[in-house]
């Protein structure tokens, strides 16, 4: 080969690797993201140290809907993964363990299974919506969430509702480990 043969060659490798890296950033900025779950707050769905994709495109053609799995900016430092619970204009209620909006009965069945370990007590203790947030109603833009490890999660009945704006996607797939593999629906 002659060195002009060897020089496009490199040149055809280094745009090749560079078009690689400019489509992998704009994946990660605009599409998808990965990452670790840290705490405990989302078990037994979610376990500590699983790896997750959160599909960051869904949401900017629309709206989370119920028991969905989100990951949101939590404050300047922490994102957060929790579900959603509550919708812009609903009203949230839960007695004796269970979830009431806008007065009627709303099955979790996320947390059955969950529940059959709780020895005594409630897995969700007592609260409305204005008791927590100070709102009768969800206001537009905003979201209720909650962990599913209810008597270990710091959610929306602490850090108040999330405002949708914060939300970076939703938790499409864990695939660390490798043994619980999963498309989240």
């Amino acid at each position: 080969m002659s060195s002009r043969e060897d020089s496009s060659q490199l040149w055809d490798w280094i745009k090749a690797i560079g078009i690689a890296l400019i489509l992998a950033l704009l994946i990660k900025k605009f599409l998808f993201e990965q990452y670790v779950v840290y705490g405990e707050s989302m078990m037994p769905t979610i376990q500590n140290g699983n790896r997750l994709i959160v599909n960051k495109l869904g949401y900017n053609l629309g709206e989370p809907k119920r028991f969905d799995l989100i990951v949101f900016h939590a404050n300047a430092k922490e994102d957060y993964i929790k579900r959603v619970i509550g919708m812009p204009g609903e009203r949230i209620a839960y007695q004796n363990d269970h979830l009431y909006i806008n007065g009627k009965q709303i099955d979790e069945p996320y947390l059955d299974d969950y529940k059959k370990h709780i020895t005594s007590g409630n897995l969700t203790g007592d609260f409305t919506l204005e008791e927590v947030t100070g709102q009768k109603v969800i206001p537009k833009g905003k979201v209720f969430v909650m962990g599913d490890n209810r008597l270990h999660s710091i959610d929306s009945r602490h850090i108040g509702l999330v405002d949708m704006k914060k939300i970076v996607g939703e938790v499409n797939l864990r695939y660390w480990p490798v043994k619980e593999l999963e498309v989240i629906k």
